[in-house]
């Protein structure tokens, strides 16, 4: 329980300090999709921990990162439903809105991130599953 409650507590902090900087007028653009990638990605796995509390964190990072890969692949789509859902901001948080390859290493180096991040929460509340 302790754990999932932390989970929950740094998903939460993440949102509002993900979305500041992405939407930062102050921060260069490379310097807000590399950070907002990284949060996001990092919000995929802690959240996905918090569902499944006894999945190892290695699982949850490539799970989201390979998600993350097919997300990105449907922004090619035209799909009108598609189109639609991305019609709001929420659905372009969510979905995207524009097929980029520089995307797939930011994925990447936010699942190692959420993947370290969700290791040492873990440490922190000493359960003992491995990692």
């Amino acid at each position: 329980m302790k754990y999932r409650v932390v989970l929950a507590i740094n998903a939460i902090l993440i949102i509002p300090i993900g979305y500041a900087v992405r939407f930062s007028p102050l921060m260069p653009e490379w310097f807000r999709n590399l950070f907002g990638n990284v949060a996001y990605e990092t919000l995929l796995i802690l959240l996905l921990l918090l569902i499944v509390p006894k999945m190892k964190p290695i699982a949850g990072a490539i799970s989201v990162c390979l998600f993350s890969f097919v997300i990105e692949f449907s922004q090619l789509s035209k799909d009108p439903i598609l189109v639609a859902a991305r019609s709001n901001l929420l659905g372009r948080l969510i979905l995207g809105n524009g097929f980029t390859w520089e995307d797939f290493p930011l994925y990447v180096l936010g699942s190692l991130v959420g993947w370290a991040w969700g290791v040492q929460l873990r440490r922190w509340v000493s359960l003992d599953f491995k990692s």
